[in-house]
């Protein structure tokens, strides 16, 4: 068994987020688009023989066990003790230790992908054998955002971001900003404004349209709750198409060309952290397990 394992947890943009419904239980229906992109944070994920999961550095703000790759070790750990009988059998450990380079809350989904990776690392790390469907049902009960980072392919997702098809997207360089702020996405999908009812399109119109035919539904709200963002909004649509990922905050702008996406990543740099990088259709993390 191998001793440890380091892997990489790439973020991902909504091209589209369009929201057509709000269940009895108050979460939201929507119609989105995942693109994984080829900026990550990098999680090393090592053995241990104690059963001990422990979080080797510390992310601000967040509890040792409330932070989802801690959560992510201990599902996976405890559905594996169970899983060939009553009786639990005794599991392996693992230190977890991350390199940061996504900003939290930002709508690239870091901590989603932090967990999707540490249940699919830990799979291999301690033999397990679990499937993607299974991993991906563990995930869920992490965040609805989790399955995607699984499975590590561009999709089209229905329901609260969970029913998952596998869709092959244009691969554009994306200029990809933060405007130093913090959107809270209880706050904008608990705004009365914000737009519930967008007719539901078809999957093969989403992607026959293109661009035409996506839009975030969020974005107004959030352009009106949190100035900084609409003012890195408006900035960036000087130089193309631009549009918020997830709630926010980050928001980007697609380029053809990698040249031009540097070019205008260098003036945005000056004023926030910004990033280039390109669009993907299968995630690097799929290739580093060799899935």
């Amino acid at each position: 068994m191998s001793a440890s394992l380091t892997l990489p947890a790439p973020a991902k943009l909504n091209r589209m987020l369009h929201i057509v419904g709000r269940r009895d239980d108050g979460y939201h229906e929507l119609q989105t688009l995942f693109q994984i992109v080829d900026i990550s944070d990098q999680l090393t994920l090592t053995l241990r023989d104690d059963g001990d999961i422990t979080l080797a550095t510390p992310v601000n703000g967040v509890a040792h066990d409330d932070n989802l790759m801690v959560r992510a070790a201990r599902l996976l750990q405890r559905s594996a003790g169970t899983a060939q009988g009553a009786i639990p059998r005794a599991m392996p450990g693992a230190t977890l230790t991350i390199e940061k380079k996504l900003p939290m809350g930002g709508g690239l989904g870091g901590g989603s992908s932090n967990a999707a990776t540490v249940l699919l690392g830990l799979n291999k790390l301690w033999q397990l054998g679990f499937s993607a469907t299974a991993l991906a049902k563990l995930g869920l009960q992490l965040g609805a955002d989790v399955p995607v980072f699984i499975y590590g392919h561009s999709a089209w997702a229905e329901g609260i971001g969970e029913k998952l098809t596998s869709v092959t997207l244009d691969t554009p360089w994306f200029v990809i900003i933060h405007p130093k702020v913090s959107v809270s996405t209880p706050l904008i999908f608990q705004d009365p404004e914000l737009t519930r009812d967008s007719r539901p399109i078809t999957m093969a119109r989403a992607l026959q349209g293109g661009a035409s035919e996506w839009r975030n539904d969020c974005e107004a709200i959030v352009k009106k709750r949190y100035p900084l963002v609409a003012e890195a909004l408006d900035w960036l649509a000087q130089y193309a198409p631009v549009r918020l990922t997830g709630t926010g905050a980050c928001l980007f702008a697609t380029f053809e060309s990698e040249q031009t996406a540097r070019t205008v990543a260098e003036l945005a740099g000056q004023r926030w952290p910004t990033w280039v990088t390109r669009g993907l259709n299968t995630s690097p993390l799929q290739d580093a397990l060799g899935c």
